[in-house]
């Protein structure tokens, strides 16, 4: 049976790759993205799939609860897929307010919406997932293993704890009102359309344009890296097979500190430069079009206050429950990646000079 879904969040990084995701491996469904198009929010992101049938789009902020509440009810939606966040730990700590209003405040607004079309009304089988973050467990130790779901929230940002606080009401409208919900944790996301304030486009474009490479501290801080399909394959899996009311973490198997990365992100890009002549011509600011290497931009630049050194995602529930895996490491993912950028320079080129 087909099924109708409201895509928070829908023209931001993730958000938007899983909309094309969606609509690719589900044609039969139809899908409403939802966004209220702040900085990082891109309609480009959605471009190609503007005039099919089945996509529509609605420029508004989770936070009108009657404009969710309306358009629930008109279009028969059944699952929400809840994207929208401020999710920039940097942003959170400089301007923690934003982070409130939507990550906390918007979410319960969605939630309230929710209940109000689905168990105060036609009482129709729904689903509500939730997207949160591995950052609401905190910091690991070096030779911690990695998060599980039953693990202590111990949220260290303003970000993490907006997350977490959301992830609360989450499950209180599954153990109070009874609402059919589902979450997921996941960890760090790389790949298509992602917003060139985060390391991985970041380090791309300013490469592309001879701009520095800032490291935080001694770069030796971990994250674990998740391919951003896989993450929508993994939403995939929880919302057709997953147990309402459950968790399931997401992550790539994928250590690598942040040094390492920008390391790994010169040398690729250092070998495409020498393979293809033509990009020295595209991209006449580029170190190596000046016969240098990218990691001539490398700076290490004062640490973020209150930086977690460790994060990783312990995927073993959702690999033996429901048949998960990663199909990209970060070696391969990393070359769509560079692919896409390469590819579209049209898309990113005004982001970075806004």
């Amino acid at each position: 049976m087909a099924n109708t879904l409201l895509v928070t969040g829908a023209a931001g990084f993730i958000g938007s790759n899983f909309v094309h995701y969606w609509l690719g491996a589900h044609p039969d469904d139809r899908v409403i993205a939802y966004d209220a198009l702040t900085y990082a929010g891109n309609r480009a992101n959605l471009a190609s799939i503007e005039a099919q049938d089945n996509f529509s789009f609605v420029h508004a902020d989770i936070c009108d609860e009657d404009r969710v509440t309306q358009l629930m009810r008109d279009e028969a939606v059944d699952t929400v897929v809840h994207f929208a966040a401020e999710s920039h730990v940097d942003r959170s700590i400089s301007g923690p307010d934003a982070f409130i209003e939507t990550n906390i405040i918007g979410t319960h607004s969605l939630l309230k919406a929710a209940r109000k079309v689905w168990l105060d009304g036609d009482g129709k089988p729904h689903r509500f997932h939730h997207v949160s973050t591995d950052e609401v467990y905190g910091s690991l130790a070096p030779d911690a293993p990695g998060f599980f779901e039953a693990q202590q929230y111990q949220p260290n940002s303003p970000y993490s704890a907006s997350k977490a606080a959301s992830d609360h009401l989450v499950r209180a409208y599954l153990h109070t009102y009874g609402l059919q919900v589902s979450t997921s944790n996941c960890s760090n996301n790389y790949g298509p359309f992602h917003f060139p304030e985060k390391l991985v486009p970041l380090c791309l474009t300013n490469i592309l344009r001879g701009r520095e490479l800032p490291v935080y501290g001694d770069g030796t801080n971990i994250r674990d890296w998740l391919y951003v399909e896989d993450h929508c394959r993994g939403i995939e899996l929880v919302l057709g097979k997953g147990e309402v009311g459950e968790c399931y973490n997401i992550g790539g198997n994928n250590e690598w500190n942040n040094l390492a990365i920008v390391n790994l992100l010169c040398e690729r890009l250092d070998a495409r430069f020498a393979a293809d002549p033509s990009l020295r011509e595209n991209y006449p600011d580029a170190p190596q079009s000046r016969g240098e290497s990218a990691d001539s931009l490398i700076r290490f630049v004062t640490d973020r206050a209150g930086h977690d050194w460790r994060y990783a995602i312990d995927a073993s529930r959702i690999m033996n429950e429901l048949g998960y895996a990663p199909a990209e490491t970060f070696e391969t993912g990393i070359e769509r990646t560079i692919d896409w950028y390469l590819a579209n320079e049209a898309w990113w080129r005004p982001l970075v000079q806004a």
